[in-house]
């Protein structure tokens, strides 16, 4: 996928201007590539447009502007991105009771490895995920994944062992993914 250039990032200025409008059309940019399967776990399907716009909150958030600052940031964020015929995402474990997160991010420590893309044929996709991201007695609640389909999926699912559940994506959301591997 096509990764986001410094050449646009806007300064800190420009872009708190811009803000309110920008944070509208990501809402809708991201309502299309959100997927849920089953009570806690959510994908956020990444494009350059979703990257953008978080490198720039990071640096409005920090207050930061300079070029090494950006070049950081889009080293950081672009890495969410996938490659050619990927589909890069963030994968956020919501689970508000603090007790019961404790004990599910310990006992779904090998989730990562559990969860694939559903092509048209019926053929699963594993996905493949930062390992930096693992723990070794517990998952974080933040994993960036990839699945490497070379198509949009017509869903997602999961065969951990307790967790096992699987979901069809909405017209809505393979539409916004055909339209971000058509841009890569």
């Amino acid at each position: 996928m096509r990764r986001v250039q410094s050449s646009e990032i806007l300064d800190l200025e420009s872009y708190e201007r811009a803000r309110s409008e920008t944070r509208e059309r990501l809402w809708a940019v991201k309502a299309a590539r959100r997927v849920h399967l089953g009570p806690h776990l959510t994908f956020l399907f990444e494009n350059p447009e979703t990257v953008r716009y978080q490198v720039q909150e990071m640096l409005r958030v920090e207050r930061r502007g300079s070029e090494a600052d950006v070049a950081h940031e889009l080293e950081t964020y672009n890495e969410l991105l996938g490659g050619q015929g990927e589909f890069g995402c963030t994968l956020l474990i919501e689970i508000e009771d603090e007790r019961e997160r404790d004990v599910l991010l310990a006992r779904w420590l090998r989730l990562p490895h559990h969860l694939f893309a559903i092509l048209e044929d019926g053929s699963r996709i594993a996905a493949s995920f930062d390992e930096r991201q693992m723990g070794e007695t517990r998952l974080s609640s933040v994993q960036y994944l990839r699945f490497p389909c070379g198509e949009v999926p017509l869903g997602l699912g999961s065969d951990l062992p307790g967790h096992e559940v699987e979901v069809t994506l909405s017209s809505d959301q393979r539409a916004a993914l055909a339209e971000d591997l058509a841009d890569a």
